[in-house]
């Protein structure tokens, strides 16, 4: 089994290699440290599992997610996140994640997701499946209704380099865009979220996991 890890920290990939190292069957064919590296490596390495980071620079995992099972069928990825945010595991299992590990649970569920996905079978950490269902159970009880705007790749792209405090003039040069095309999605995105300022914008990002304070 051929592994691909993407992780902004570099000691975190230091140390899924070591994990990794203690399986046979497995090997550690690349390393990215963040969502763009990502999806150029899987094309060019076609791994059978990718290792995601959630929240990375530039490009987030959810979205670099949804571009490698869009490009390489074949390969699975297996989110990794501090995050238990339902909205979060939800937006990674949409975009194609075949597994959530937490990073808190690293050591014990590792092995686990990756045995898992040799028989074909998705992989949930367990403390994650237990806040769903009473998540689930709890939305039951409210008769809740989800409001949640339905934002397109480039939304969503540019969306998070704002969160993370880039320029219109930064972000143009990141996605090969003009400075006037940029500006216009971002007037799009305040008027479709309904935001008043870059700081609602920036709540948004980090409540949908497309970035976070600590990336």
């Amino acid at each position: 089994m051929k592994v691909l890890i993407v992780d902004d920290h570099g000691i975190v990939r230091q140390g899924l290699k070591a994990l990794i190292k203690k399986q046979a069957d497995v090997e550690v064919v690349g390393e990215a440290e963040d969502g763009n590296a990502a999806v150029e490596l899987a094309s060019r390495l076609t791994p059978d599992v990718v290792i995601m980071d959630v929240t990375m620079p530039n490009l987030n995992g959810i979205d670099a997610t949804r571009a490698i099972t869009r490009n390489c069928p074949n390969t699975k990825v297996i989110a990794l996140s501090m995050h238990t945010d339902k909205t979060i595991v939800r937006e990674m299992f949409k975009a194609g994640a075949y597994g959530y590990v937490l990073k808190s649970y690293l050591f014990d569920e590792l092995n686990k997701s990756l045995e898992a996905l040799k028989k074909g079978e998705r992989y949930l950490s367990p403390h994650i499946a237990v806040l769903i269902r009473e998540d689930y159970a709890a939305s039951k009880a409210r008769g809740a209704v989800g409001n949640k705007k339905s934002l397109s790749e480039r939304e969503r792209q540019i969306l998070q380099l704002v969160a993370e405090g880039k320029s219109i003039k930064e972000i143009s040069l990141l996605l090969h865009l003009s400075p006037k095309t940029t500006d216009a999605h971002r007037r799009n995105l305040m008027t479709k979220l309904g935001a008043e300022s870059v700081a609602d914008l920036i709540k948004y990002a980090i409540r949908e996991g497309l970035t976070s304070l600590d990336f």
